[in-house]
């Protein structure tokens, strides 16, 4: 039993004697106690307990002769691999603190990031070095090392790991055994992960070692992990969906199977190699297994559950039956340790209710409930200390309008039925009045990808001549099927409330993304003047 009882006690076990609810005892325990225990395969080579335990601490020889110590900031830009793996359990255990780099940004997003963070290291993968040089010129005391090249250095500058008279500051890491652990505390500093929005910069979240252990232990609760399962992991690390799931093998007696990517014609096969029980879905992934599969059924797999985020309400049913797994929908926030809901129910189209240590309110502008069936902004408290970001760095504003009075306000909007399940509609910022009706450009959007002709599409708000606004639809036709706006627009007026129609249509060739992979709706033209027009066709 934990000698010092702790709040989330009720919701999450202490692991160990030592565990505060943050990251480095559970790896410790991990990483020393059983050297055979599998804990990870990457593309089917397996990975047990000591040979991890080795790279971690090769890892960490070569982060020390480079002078990095506890709080030290490190960025990363590199692919999926087992180094990579090993590189962040690294950083976790000395207490240095990962800067993750999107590797879909080029010169100007990454100089971005290096200006805003300014990391001591920048560790950069071979296909990414062209752009990381290009913005490493401009970077100041940021050191730039190819990830070829980490493992050559051995040197420590003088007085940086050790003080001046040779013996270590108070704050450097403790070397046990072949591991150096950092005094961590939960509300120490873990990483910095940058959000990108619709408008604006990206903002870089504080991200603490509490929250990302509330990460793991809920995506335990979200997938219904259990002792045994195979959890597929094909996400990149430098997200927070792909990085909260490292910990799973070291509170669970599970095995992450992972993958360098996603790969929607060795899926299968992966699958069954690994006989992995748990999918993520993001990003359009049962889209694509689905049109991949066309008619017909899907291969005999050990696949007990999806979990994720966008399928929606009129292919809940086709998706579970086709792919023969059940589907857990599920929403959250970096900010708020990634996930707030879980629909475990099989409730199409809902993200289900708040996770048992999580309190959620819909509240309207002037921060009151909002009546059953109406549009709120989903508010988030919790009983757990430490479970919100403390902020973004170096931005007081955006700080302040995200945190209020100890509660989470996320800028997305929802709406629940009688019995308390909830709707994700979409952004605050992200939606229209239409003839007295709030209209969710989500909802939109949502029935637009279903015709087969349009490969992506964004709907926003124009001024209407008749007060409030009209809909223009941005739409990206599918290569091969090309498309017409007239019989687009009849199909979506029979699937479509008639305030959810859009009236203009505007084409375009490729929509430009952000590094999350999110339309940038504010670069879109309001302007209508050369839009298709259905009431004046």
């Amino acid at each position: 039993m934990h000698p010092h009882p702790h709040p989330y006690t009720r919701y999450f076990p202490a692991r160990h004697d030592d565990d505060a609810l943050d990251v480095v005892a559970i790896l410790r325990h991990g990483l020393s106690t059983d050297p055979a225990r599998p804990l990870f395969s990457f593309d089917g080579d397996g990975w047990q307990a000591g040979r991890v335990r080795a790279q971690v601490a090769r890892t960490q020889a070569a982060l020390r002769g480079l002078g990095i110590r506890a709080g030290d900031r490190v960025a990363v830009m590199l692919d999926n691999s087992p180094e990579h793996m090993a590189l962040i359990y690294a950083l976790m255990l000395m207490g240095a603190v990962w800067v993750p780099v999107n590797t879909k940004l080029k010169t100007p997003g990454i100089d971005y990031l290096i200006q805003h963070c300014k990391p001591v290291l920048f560790i950069a993968g071979q296909s990414y070095l062209e752009y990381a040089r290009a913005a490493h010129q401009a970077a100041g005391a940021t050191r730039l090392v190819p990830e070829e090249d980490l493992w050559t250095e051995t040197a420590a500058p003088p007085g940086h790991i050790h003080g001046a008279d040779g013996s270590p500051p108070a704050d450097a890491p403790r070397d046990t055994g072949d591991l150096l652990l950092a005094p961590v505390k939960p509300e120490d500093l873990l990483c910095i992960i940058y959000t990108s929005g619709t408008t604006g910069a990206p903002k870089g979240v504080l991200f603490t070692h509490r929250m990302m252990r509330i990460a793991s232990e809920s995506a335990l609760v979200v997938a219904d992990v259990r002792d045994g399962d195979r959890l597929f992991l094909w996400e990149p690390l430098c997200h927070i969906g792909g990085a909260q799931m490292l910990l799973a093998p070291f509170l669970a007696r599970t095995v992450l199977s992972a993958v360098p990517r996603f790969s929607a014609s060795r899926f299968w096969e992966q699958i069954a190699q690994e006989r992995c029980t748990q999918l993520h879905y993001l990003g359009g992934i049962l889209d694509i297994l689905m049109r991949q599969l066309g008619e017909t059924p899907a291969p005999a797999h050990t696949l007990r559950l999806g979990w994720g985020a966008g399928v929606s309400r009129q292919n809940w049913r086709t998706v579970r039956e086709r792919l023969g797994i059940a589907l857990r929908e599920c929403y959250g926030m970096t900010e708020g340790s990634s996930f707030a809901t879980v629909n475990t129910d099989d409730l199409p189209g809902s993200i289900g209710k708040a996770l048992p240590w999580l309190n959620i309110e819909l509240l309207d502008e002037q921060d009151r409930p909002v009546p059953v069936g109406e549009l709120g902004q989903i508010v988030v408290s919790s009983a757990i200390p430490g479970t919100f970001f403390s902020g973004y760095l170096d931005n007081p504003s955006a700080t302040a309008e995200a945190l209020r009075g100890g509660k989470l306000y996320t800028g997305d909007i929802a709406r629940a039925d009688r019995d308390g399940h909830l709707y994700f509609v979409g952004r605050r910022t992200d939606s229209m009045r239409i003839r007295g009706e709030n209209v969710s450009a989500w909802e939109v959007e949502r029935v637009v990808l279903s015709h087969p002709d349009v490969a992506a599409a964004a709907a926003i708000g124009v001024a209407s001549d008749i007060g409030e606004q009209e809909i223009l639809l941005y739409v990206q036709w599918r290569v091969e099927h090309g498309g017409s706006f007239e019989p687009l627009s009849r199909w979506l007026g029979e699937h479509l409330a008639s305030y959810q129609w859009p009236r203009y249509y505007a084409a375009v060739a490729q929509f430009e993304l952000t590094p999350s992979e999110r339309i940038r709706k504010h670069q879109l033209s309001r302007a209508v003047d050369q839009a298709w027009d259905r009431q004046r066709r």
